[in-house]
């Protein structure tokens, strides 16, 4: 018999198991955990550094980071926000570090160094932690004269607990479960992915860099070639668009701006069946008008340099070159021999070049989901299920999701804390 019983072993369920903890040290709290390993995200997050959270503190700021729960995570982070995760790791010996972007790691750079943590943390407070112990069924059950319980059924035992905490991440076969129990299950979409892109201007220079806009086009747009010379497309009004750094890989685009798009659209690209037109404007600070403006100027200046060579802008080189053979000017051409009509071209590929998206691919191993229980079903000042007493969802399993940043790991501190408060609080 176990006062709380916290079902997932990743980053929610071991936070709000020691915060329980730490407020109750007489409380008997489990763990379950189906898999063989616990805190199996936290291991590979930030590329094995584990990001920890985001130095913005301002919930109002904050707040705009999340595509889903931005409403409902405003009063949560005026209880709990990121200054207050920073203070729990390291009031327990964590150095923590802001990079210039704002997201927080360990000095260490390794997520075992807050695995550790968490590990170290729930031994000393005898928090019970059941591995390889996958959650079958969940129901409540009452004896007379006794207080109502929860009977959590798993592939190992049965347990029985006054309150339980679901922290189960993006798993289906959970949501089923709490759908069985009353609760309204977002359909699960994916959330932070790259895009696959199949181009002659972006392809055979991947690792290429840069800052750029990106927008995503109606889909009846669809019909643009992907290759060649860029078509007008500057009357089309985008669904969405967002500006920041872009990454050139071997099958696409990724990048914190393709990502940021992938989340702010996950539904929308969803439905498109992640087949999708953009438009990149590889130099934002300039429009087609301004742009052309400053390659006439360039005609004069670079006269008798070739156009590939001789950049307009600072730009990546191999990008440059990609681009000027996709306006049909040559290798050898010289800025001197250059029409109008290619000038207008290159202007166009610079800042209204149209790509077609042929689908998706996992940004590394950080998959994130957008979907889970309905974000009008839970009690967002303690995490408690508004349907049943004595039931709290905390993380990725409710329908709140993030762009890269930190931001997902501080709903998940976020959420555990305050619901470990009220589960704390009210035995």
């Amino acid at each position: 018999m176990f006062d709380v019983i916290i079902v997932g072993g990743g980053a929610s369920g071991f936070y709000a198991a020691i915060n329980i903890a730490e407020i109750d040290p007489n409380l008997k709290i489990a763990i379950l955990e189906k898999g063989k390993h616990v805190l199996k995200k936290v291991r590979i997050s930030g590329g094995g550094r584990c990001n920890v959270t985001n130095v913005e503190s301002d919930p109002e700021k904050l707040i705009k980071n999340y595509p889903r729960g931005e409403k409902e995570l405003l009063g949560p982070f005026y209880t709990y926000a990121s200054q207050d995760t920073v203070q729990f790791f390291e009031s327990r010996g964590v150095q923590l570090k802001t990079e210039d972007d704002g997201r927080i790691f360990p000095i260490s750079n390794s997520s075992q160094t807050i695995i550790d943590c968490l590990l170290t943390e729930t031994v000393r407070m005898g928090i019970k932690v059941f591995r390889q112990c996958a959650l079958t069924r969940i129901e409540p059950v009452s004896r007379e004269g006794q207080k109502r319980l929860w009977k959590v059924s798993t592939t190992k035992k049965e347990y029985e607990c006054e309150k339980v905490l679901l922290a189960t991440g993006s798993n289906p076969k959970i949501w089923k479960l709490i759908e069985n129990m009353g609760h309204t299950i977002v359909p699960p979409v994916a959330s932070l992915f790259t895009f696959n892109i199949e181009d002659q201007r972006i392809s055979g220079i991947p690792g290429v860099s840069t800052n750029a806009e990106v927008a995503i086009l109606p889909r009846y747009n669809s019909g643009l070639e992907s290759t060649g010379g860029s078509k007008r497309d500057k009357r089309q009004k985008s669904q969405l668009s967002a500006e920041g750094p872009i990454l050139i890989t071997h099958w696409g685009l990724s990048g914190p701006v393709i990502l940021k798009l992938s989340a702010w659209g996950a539904i929308l690209l969803n439905d498109l069946n992640y087949h999708f037109p953009i438009r990149i404007n590889w130099l934002p600070d300039y429009q087609l008008e301004s742009i052309l403006s400053l390659l006439m100027e360039k005609k004069e200046i670079n006269a008798r340099k070739t156009v590939v060579k001789a950049r307009a802008v600072e730009f990546p080189r191999r990008l440059w070159t990609n681009l000027v053979k996709a306006s049909g000017i040559s290798k050898d051409e010289k800025w001197a021999d250059v029409s109008k009509g290619k000038l207008q071209n290159l202007a166009e590929q610079l800042t209204e070049g149209s790509y077609m998206v042929e689908g998706k691919s996992t940004f590394k191993e950080e998959f994130v989901t957008a979907g889970g229980v309905e974000l009008n079903e839970i009690n967002f000042k303690t995490f408690e299920s508004k349907i049943h007493k004595n039931l709290f969802f905390a993380g990725e399993v409710i329908n709140i999701d993030a762009i890269t940043g930190g931001f997902n790991f501080q709903n998940a501190w976020t959420g555990a804390y305050i619901a470990a408060q009220a589960i704390a609080k009210d035995n």
